[in-house]
């Protein structure tokens, strides 16, 4: 059981399966600056790497304009910014909406968005599958697959602002005021993963 409850997650979503580079979206600080570090540059990139990814929601090195450009082409040679692919797309007639996500193996999961007169939540997954058997709960039905990378869950949040256009940063109306951990999985059979997501998603500076 307990080697049940722990699978190790799998590496962050390649930007296409089969890709090598490793993702900087769902890094924390912490590990950003260890990319930094490697990449011999100072540790203001830090900062910028992180507004870039968390505040402005790039998908490409190269709109990074406060980056020098021979900087950018070392990180596109090294790494990605990646997001879940949306395979699939539905909206109900109250507004709701559900994205099923493909990740860089190829396993799937589900992610939603809950609109309300006063708030908007969006329900993301934590594991592939489920182990745990929950008599109200479709993915109970589910054998566990895996978990999900702490980069895997940031980027079904970063989806949904994809979908809504709320980057760089939300109007006054915004459609996204919440995030849950109640989609597929249990977060807490995932604590590492959802832990260091959770440090990116409440970061005031980038997704917040």
């Amino acid at each position: 059981m307990e080697s049940a409850l722990h699978l190790p997650a799998e590496a962050p979503a390649a930007p296409h399966p089969g890709s090598a580079l490793p993702s900087l979206v769902g890094l924390t600080r912490a590990e950003l600056a260890d990319v930094v570090k490697r990449l011999g540059e100072p540790a203001f990139r830090v900062k910028q790497l992180w507004h870039w990814i968390y505040h402005r929601g790039a998908t490409d090195f190269a709109a990074m304009s406060n980056i020098s450009k021979e900087v950018r082409a070392r990180l596109a040679e090294r790494y990605a910014l990646t997001r879940p692919l949306a395979v699939h797309a539905l909206q109900s007639v109250d507004g709701t909406r559900k994205w099923l996500l493909r990740f860089g193996d190829g396993k799937e999961a589900e992610c939603v968005h809950i609109p309300e007169a006063d708030r908007g939540t969006v329900c993301i997954s934590s594991q592939v599958g489920c182990i745990l058997t929950c008599k109200f709960c479709h993915t109970g039905t589910q054998r566990l697959v895996r978990n999900l990378a702490a980069a895997e869950i940031v980027g079904q949040l970063m989806v949904a602002r994809d979908a809504f256009g709320e980057w760089p940063s939300p109007a006054e109306d915004r459609e996204i005021t919440n995030v849950v951990m109640m989609g597929m999985g249990e977060p807490l059979y995932n604590y590492d993963n959802v832990a260091a997501a959770i440090r990116v998603l409440m970061d005031p500076e980038g997704l917040a």
